[in-house]
């Protein structure tokens, strides 16, 4: 089956180069382009190297499917029989995306965030205009944005910061932009791009992806500011905007590290940064229309702030994992790990493995591993007391069978404490070793 889908894949990457074959790459972007403008970028967009790569990467990202119904696994065969047309709709911009589907997720305090996810078509059209977009926008973008950029990511925006309070910067201005993607005012981002972009067709087209409206259950609202997120095309438009202030805290010489909407400021007082929070608040408000998240922002140590799931250590600033990120992990083992599932443990551990492995290799990186070797400690007790309460009435003839000694099992058994308070006893430390765990396939996470 994923064999008939990539060759399908391939057919539909050959249909949407049209009838005339094009052998070459994409190609036609300034060989310069942090100091041109751009003309006929609608043409790269279209060519079928480009649109070969969109197809890929839409397929690799899967995702949900828009308000059509359509799946990625659709995807291609609808390009090798609708393609031509489609093109021809692109090209005398008659093209209408259609609008995304709404779909809230729970945030880690209790909100939600609102995802806008774009049929798959519109998914495919967007990632192949963000395509060429990169090539003319990144190399412009300051060199302290670290996020939904090629070769750039969250682990090096936590090292710039650690250094920056290393040297002595050791005031923090975190701003959190309120409700940022939804709040972008389409006027000012479309200024921007016409600075830089002279295609007035995909200028067009990008604002129709804008205004395309959003489906809330069986009502489509129209949409006359903000960027969805969830789009192939959002990431790189919000870096648009946001490059503005990058560009302004340069100009007013601050030290800073912005990943997407996350942004840290690193000042030498807090006198200091409770003016360049004023400023910066005004500025976003006056010249961006962009909020201030009140709740989430502040002027504090680096140590009592959390950056991307990371914070640091107060005597020698070293990284450490932030506790709001170990209490996430924990929620997530617990709602494998709960009882009423009545799965076997193999397969417990399994899916455990699964988000421990992903956790780790992004959290990794921190330079403090007794929290690390407290939540090894704590994944290792809560599936002793899985397997405890499984065990129910045959706990002692379950101990026995490995290696308890009789008076130990039976006292076990018989306690009045709970599971919880039983998962440390050392009957179930001889029972069931950290080796037991391993031999199954449970990862650890401290890292030395």
């Amino acid at each position: 089956m994923a064999r008939r889908n990539e060759m399908a894949s391939e057919q539909a990457a050959e249909t949407v180069s049209g009838t005339t074959p094009e052998d070459e790459l994409m190609a036609g972007t300034p060989s310069n382009p942090a100091s041109e403008r751009v003309t006929s970028l609608f043409e790269h967009v279209l060519k079928k190297e480009n649109l070969r790569q969109a197809l890929r990467q839409v397929r690799r990202n899967r995702g949900a499917p828009g308000i059509d119904g359509m799946s990625v696994d659709e995807l291609p065969g609808y390009l090798k029989d609708h393609w031509l047309g489609i093109k021809d709709a692109l090209q005398n911009e008659r093209y209408r995306p259609q609008p995304v589907k709404r779909v809230e997720i729970p945030k880690p305090d209790g909100r939600k965030r609102k995802l806008g996810i774009p049929t798959v078509l519109d998914r495919f059209i967007q990632q192949a205009i963000n395509q060429v977009l990169q090539c003319v926008f990144d190399p412009t973008f300051h060199p302290h944005s670290y996020g939904f950029r090629p070769k750039r990511s969250a682990h090096q925006a936590v090292r710039h910061a650690q250094e920056q309070v290393k040297a002595g910067w050791s005031w923090v201005v975190d701003l959190d932009l309120e409700a940022f993607f939804d709040r972008v005012n389409h006027d000012r981002l479309m200024h921007r791009l016409k600075q830089r972009i002279d295609d007035p067709a995909l200028l067009r087209l990008i604002g129709r992806f804008l205004r395309a409206g959003v489906q809330i259950g069986e009502t489509v609202e129209p949409t006359q500011e903000g960027v969805p997120q969830g789009g192939p095309l959002s990431p790189l438009l919000a870096n648009v905007v946001l490059d503005e202030l990058d560009q302004e805290l340069t100009r007013r010489g601050h030290r800073f590290a912005r990943y997407a909407d996350d942004c840290n400021v690193f000042v030498r007082s807090k006198s200091a940064g409770t003016r360049v929070m004023q400023s910066l608040r005004r500025y976003l408000e006056r010249t961006l229309r962009l909020g201030v998240n009140e709740a989430k922002s502040a002027v504090d140590r680096p140590w009592k702030r959390t950056f991307l799931g990371f914070t640091l250590s107060r005597k020698d600033k070293t990284l450490k994992v932030a506790d709001k990120a170990i209490d996430a992990l924990k929620d997530k083992v617990r709602a494998i790990s709960v009882r009423t599932r009545g799965h076997r443990l193999t397969q417990i551990i399994e899916e455990l493995r699964e988000l421990l492995l992903g956790w780790k290799a992004y959290f990794g990186i921190t330079e403090v591993q007794s929290p690390l070797r407290d939540l090894d400690r704590w994944v290792r007790r809560r599936l002793r007391c899985y397997l405890w309460k499984q065990w129910d009435r045959s706990g002692y003839r379950q101990l026995r069978k490995r290696g308890v000694s009789r008076e130990l099992a039976w006292n076990t058994a018989k306690s009045a404490h709970g599971p919880w308070r039983l998962s440390r006893s050392p009957a179930l430390a001889i029972a069931l070793p950290n080796r037991y765990f391993t031999g199954l396939g449970l990862p650890t996470l401290e890292t030395r």
